[in-house]
This record gives structure tokens, C-alpha cells and sequence, in this order.
């Protein structure tokens, strides 16, 4: 199989994923850059954020047009995870690659494992979301996100859910909000630093990737939220396995 059917494959399912669970791109991304394509880690790492950049922003299009982002609720998350992302990212560079993968592995299951539990979320009625409480959530989440080097769907999702309290589809639209912040922040803070993107494959993978957003958001219009919560809880942590057991291997 070529690298282009690889990269067509792969983006194809990440799109799915940005799409209909609102996040997954990167944690699903950057193993795919590695193991299937042949990229050193920085170099998969930078990729995915422009992957998943790309193909946010074409499922938040979508899924904004259907009154599923909170917008002033994603904001909050992102504007309040900018500086402690950015601290979070300068320390992780001085550490072990061993360290941050197992670590990356056991949150990306924590969340797995929590959104697997019985929902308990209130209906969208409207309800005021306390600015304080989302700015907290949100400084707490650039943290672990800029330390993981990844764009934080995975994590903004479960926290959208289980801290504050929103139901799964308005979930997924606004944590596309907040990636598409994250990445295009950290892409920034990456500009200039030299790494080489093999563009040939980097552009029909962002290209598969942004087609099948489409796809995956009329897929979360169609399907139950809790079923979306339980697949993507599924995913999370076969990936959070996968990543711990290549650590120990």
C-alpha cells in the first residue's frame, strides 16, 4: 500500500473523528504520522496541527451553522489555556519522550473511562455558564495539552461534558472551536523552527481529512449523543493502550 492510499486512509478517519466526536484529530493523527507514514515525532506533530487546523475548521462551519457551539463557552476554554499551554509546552521540551508518551497515554484513558460512565448532563435549556468556572476548566486543559503536544479535542470534549455540564452535541461543535485556537497557536509558536513536512503526503491527508469532517458532522446529527460519547470514549482509550504498551515494548 502507497504512502498516498495511507494518507488518504488515515485522514479520511481523522476527519471522521473531528467531525462527529469533536476531537480525536490529533491523538489520532500523530500515530499515524509515525507508525503508517514514516515521520519523526516532531515532524508528525507539527503536521497534525496543520491537519487538524484545516479540519476543524471545516467541521466547525457545519456544525456552527446548526447552533452546536457555545461560543462564549469556547472562547473562555481557549483564551484561558494560551499562556498555560504555552508555559506547559517549554517544560515538556526539556523532558523525556518515554515520559510524556506514558503520560499522554494514561490522561487520553482517564477521559476514556469518565465519559464511559452513565451521562449525567442537564438539558440545553439555555443555562448562563459561569465565565469563571470555564476560564479555570480551560487554563487547566492548555496545561495538559500544551505539556502532551497535542490539539486537546480529546480532553476538551470529556471536559465540556463532565465539568460543565453540556449536552454531547454542543460538546462537539464548541471543543472544534477550541481546537482550532489551540492549533493555530501552536502552530504559530512552531513557525520558523525548520521542520520539514513532506508536503506530497501532508496535503491529501489534510484534503481526506477535511472531506470526511463532513461526513462524520452529519453523521453526529444522525446518531444519539450518548452513542457518540461511548464511541469516541472507545476510541480514546484503545489509542491511550496502543501508545502505553509501543512505551514498554
Amino acid at each position: 500500500m502507497t504512502a498516498l492510499i495511507l494518507a488518504l486512509v488515515a485522514g479520511a478517519v481523522i476527519g471522521l473523528a473531528l467531525g462527529g466526536l469533536g476531537g480525536g484529530g490529533s491523538v489520532l493523527a500523530v500515530p499515524a504520522l509515525i507508525y503508517l507514514l514514516g515521520f519523526t515525532t516532531a515532524e508528525a506533530t507539527t503536521a497534525s496541527l496543520v491537519i487538524v487546523t484545516l479540519t476543524s475548521v471545516t467541521a466547525l462551519t457545519g456544525h456552527a451553522r446548526d447552533g452546536n457551539v457555545a461560543w462564549r463557552t469556547g472562547l473562555l476554554f481557549a483564551a484561558a489555556g494560551i499562556v498555560p499551554a504555552m508555559a506547559a509546552g517549554a517544560v515538556a521540551g526539556h523532558l523525556p519522550q518515554a515520559l510524556l508518551t506514558i503520560a499522554f497515554s494514561v490522561i487520553a484513558a482517564l477521559a476514556a473511562l469518565r465519559m464511559l460512565r452513565p451521562a449525567r448532563t442537564a438539558p440545553d435549556s439555555g443555562a448562563r455558564i459561569d465565565p469563571i468556572r470555564a476560564g479555570a476548566v480551560g487554563a487547566g486543559l492548555g496545561a495538559v495539552t500544551g505539556f502532551l503536544g497535542v490539539g486537546g479535542g480529546f480532553l476538551a470534549v470529556p471536559a465540556l461534558v463532565g465539568v460543565l455540564r453540556l449536552p454531547m452535541r454542543r460538546a462537539v461543535g464548541t471543543s472544534l472551536l477550541v481546537i482550532t485556537i489551540n492549533s493555530l497557536a501552536a502552530l504559530g509558536a512552531r513557525a520558523g523552527t525548520g521542520t520539514h513536512l513532506d508536503w506530497a503526503v501532508v496535503a491529501p491527508f489534510t484534503a481526506a481529512a477535511m472531506l470526511g469532517a463532513w461526513d462524520g458532522k452529519r453523521l453526529a446529527r444522525k446518531v444519539r449523543g450518548g452513542t457518540l460519547q461511548r464511541v469516541f470514549a472507545w476510541v480514546l482509550l484503545a489509542v491511550a493502550v496502543f501508545m502505553f504498551a509501543d512505551v514498554l515494548v
